[in-house]
């Protein structure tokens, strides 16, 4: 008797089952392999890192070849950084304090017997963060140590740093372009005109010019007399302290600077040649040449034969020890930098809720004797901003003595944030002030009209659907709003003048939106000494009467255990050596997506409603 066949239907559930469990099996052993190899990888770089602390020999060049931008913080998180790393695809940022801690190790190092800084891929990076690189350079050569710069081009931000040197090599075919400093930006009102959008701004401060691009098809007299101002300052001391360290007269540089064009007319259009008989450049040499000279003046020839004995700043600071007392007290550092916007943000952003909360971290930690909050920041929302604030009252309300340290830029909500702090340092060439709001808000019902759409309803109230972006605005809405903002400035001064023991109008005259150095920011009142962070740390750790060696820990956002197994053993020895070992991960992994999109100022002005920015475009280029 034959038995009955399987009904279709059920023969495709079988049929789908296993193919289900095929496709789970599949994912399954592609998640287990490829952690196995980032567990070999691991390992690896253990017995790699090891193994490059052994072969750091006597009489070796620490080679500084910074790539990318100069920040404060790291943009990814660390386990992205690690996989980019690894896959080759690695963001091309430097972090300012591994540069420093590295010049200062190497200074104290017998291993190491000289500099060679090569600049030349250094993008970005302002010049209170260069000036940072350049005193740990001078340190380094106050041990006794020379520093060599050499590059094919060096333009003025490079050069400013390759000026803390005791030589400067040039390519022959390379040249020094430095031609001063510049703040253009594009204007948009006629083509929102065209397109039928209504800016509504509200601001108060005369000087307060950061949405002018949005009313305006120019920039103000007040905004050009203003940026002329801190601008003028910004060169005057970058000419100032060039001069100084090149010993050349601070005129004859600027006005080589000014006349570029004819200079180089000339020259028959050698830059290289102009470089050295303006004493910007102390010879040419190509990279031969280079490596010839290191070899005649004493350093060994490398291990494989070729060139001369190194290392490179990843492989030297991936050598150097960490906290060497975990639970003693010491002084935290909170580092705020980027826009300030709501919320919780990643890396390289200041959000009110993720940055209040490390604040409120290193506050709860038992270990935080004195807390240094490093601020570089152009502004942003100001309820972000007074979040933060808030956190720095609570901080000193416990005890805990806090001190800001400004570096590129610290205007507008940055100042926001730093004001309440005890002590407040700023660099000679800091960007700040600018203490002053705006808010912002597009309608389009013209937009709209030339389409063929219309807008019409009813509503319960006057304010009900008074900020729908298809409707005009009412006059009675914009008296509303501009008293709002009135009101957030007349709060910002206010709390500016209680921090800073000063007249409620001492501080609204040099407030006003206005834009000023570190140099004029300490003339006016608004910061109480120049210096870096170091500094900062310093004073902090006094007010704290910490003894000597008391350890300085940056807080930070906490890992999970996953990453803080993938990353514990320094993220920067295991890159380093897994590639010298042509180990690369696929380029893929570099490639997942950010936990959360960057967030742009101005975005939520076209969210149905007002937005309160305390925000400067003052980044000189």
């Amino acid at each position: 008797m034959t038995e009955p066949r399987p009904h279709g239907f059920w023969n495709f559930l079988c049929v789908l089952g296993r193919g289900v469990n095929m496709v789970r099996l599949v994912i399954l052993n592609l998640v287990f392999f490829l952690f196995l190899f980032l567990l070999i990888v691991l390992v690896a770089g253990l017995f790699a890192s090891a193994r490059s602390e052994r072969t750091i020999q006597s009489n070796s060049v620490l080679v500084l070849k910074p790539e990318g931008r100069l920040v404060e913080q790291y943009s990814a998180a660390p386990l992205r950084r690690l996989i980019a790393g690894l896959s080759g695809n690695a963001p091309k940022q430097v972090q300012l304090r591994d540069l420093v801690n590295a010049i200062d190790a190497a200074a104290a190092d017998k291993r190491i017997s000289r500099i060679l800084l090569e600049p030349e891929d250094l993008q970005g990076g302002g010049f209170a963060a260069l000036r940072e690189v350049g005193a740990a350079l001078d340190r380094f050569r106050a041990a006794g140590k020379p520093v060599v710069v050499w590059a094919a081009n060096l333009e003025q931000g490079q050069y400013y740093l390759a000026a803390h040197s005791d030589r400067i090599l040039l390519d022959p075919q390379g040249g020094v372009l430095i031609a001063g400093l510049a703040n253009y930006r594009l204007f948009y009102k006629d083509l929102l005109d065209k397109l039928g959008v209504d800016v509504h701004l509200f601001r108060v401060g005369q000087f307060k010019s950061a949405a002018e691009p949005y009313i305006l098809d120019h920039a103000s007299p007040e905004s050009k007399q203003a940026d002329s101002y801190w601008m003028g300052g910004l060169w005057d001391a970058y000419l100032a302290e060039v001069a100084k360290l090149r010993k050349l007269d601070p005129k004859t540089l600027r006005n080589d600077i000014d006349s570029l064009a004819e200079q180089i007319a000339g020259t028959q259009g050698n830059l290289s040649q102009l470089a050295l008989n303006q004493h910007l450049v102390d010879g040419l040499a190509t990279r031969a040449e280079l490596e010839k000279m290191m070899l005649d003046e004493g350093v060994p020839v490398a291990e494989k034969g070729q060139g001369f004995r190194q290392v490179s700043l990843a492989r030297y600071g991936a050598n150097l020890l960490g906290d060497s007392n975990a639970f003693a007290g010491g002084v935290a550092i909170v580092v705020a930098e980027g826009e300030i916007v709501g919320g919780r943000q990643p890396q390289g952003s200041i959000g009110g809720e993720s940055t209040a909360e490390l604040i409120r971290t290193a506050r709860l930690d038992h270990r935080t004797k004195a807390l240094v909050l490093r601020v570089n920041s152009p502004g942003g929302e100001v309820y972000a901003a007074e979040q933060i604030r808030r956190e720095i009252e609570l901080t000193k309300q416990a005890g805990i003595p806090v001190v800001v340290s400004m570096g590129d830029v610290a205007a507008s909500g940055g100042y926001w944030i730093s004001m309440n702090a005890d002590r407040i340092y700023a660099e000679p060439n800091t960007i700040t002030g600018s203490i002053g709001i705006f808010g912002m808000f597009f309608t389009v019902p013209n937009t709209l009209d030339k389409l063929g759409v219309k807008s019409d309803g009813v509503g319960t109230g006057p304010l009900a659907g008074a900020f729908d972006m298809s409707r005009p605005l009412d006059p009675k809405i914009s008296t509303m709003i501009q008293a709002i903002i009135n009101k957030g400035y007349h709060d910002f001064v206010g709390n500016v003048a209680k921090a800073r023991g000063k007249e409620y109008s001492a501080i609204d005259t040099i407030a006003q939106g206005r834009v000023w150095t570190g140099q004029q920011a300490l003339d006016n009142g608004l910061v109480d000494q120049l210096g870096g962070l170091g500094d900062a740390v310093t004073d902090a750790a006094g007010r704290a009467k910490l003894g000597k060696g008391y350890p300085v820990r940056y807080t930070e956002a906490p890992l999970g255990g996953f990453e803080q197994f993938m990353v514990g053993l320094n993220e920067s020895a295991t890159v380093h050596v897994m590639q010298s070992y042509g180990i690369h991960l696929p380029s893929w992994l570099a490639q997942l997506p950010t936990m959360a999109p960057e967030l742009k100022l101005l975005q939520t002005a076209q969210s149905g409603r007002p937005n309160v920015y305390a925000y400067c475009f003052c980044s000189p280029r």
